[in-house]
């Protein structure tokens, strides 16, 4: 099992910053991939960033290219993700998770689907006023 507990989420303003944390626990090594999800109520989880904790590779989804960045702290046992010049459309619930995604050949959208991992954090809310 994996154990993953996130915090870090606020209320801030456009153009601000937030970082994210999700701590892990338990079995870190049963899986590949970690990473941050997020979620508006009745819109369809999506994948915002992944990181391949073996080879250190991060994924992003196009609408926060460039401006979120994934990171792994082994010494900290984290995975955290720094947003910045934040707009309203990243207000979400933030979840994070684990697992090993499938798949024969690297593919982006792939490691970005939620549908690849199996362990989820309870979420934290971020939300971006204008």
């Amino acid at each position: 099992q994996v154990h993953l507990v996130e915090s870090g989420g606020d209320s801030v303003q456009a153009g601000g910053s937030l970082k994210l944390s999700c701590a892990v626990s338990g079995n870190i090594d049963s899986t590949t991939f970690m990473g941050w999800f997020r979620q508006v109520p009745g819109k369809e989880r999506e994948g915002v960033a992944t990181i391949n904790t073996l080879y250190d590779f991060p994924y992003y989804a196009d609408s926060v290219e460039g401006r979120f960045f994934i990171s792994r702290d082994n010494g900290e046992n984290t995975i955290d993700l720094e947003m910045n010049s934040l707009t309203p459309e990243d207000t979400a619930m933030y979840y994070c998770a684990a697992g090993t995604p499938g798949g024969q050949v690297a593919s982006k959208q792939l490691y970005l689907s939620e549908t690849e991992y199996k362990y989820w954090g309870q979420g934290t809310q971020v939300a971006v006023s204008s």
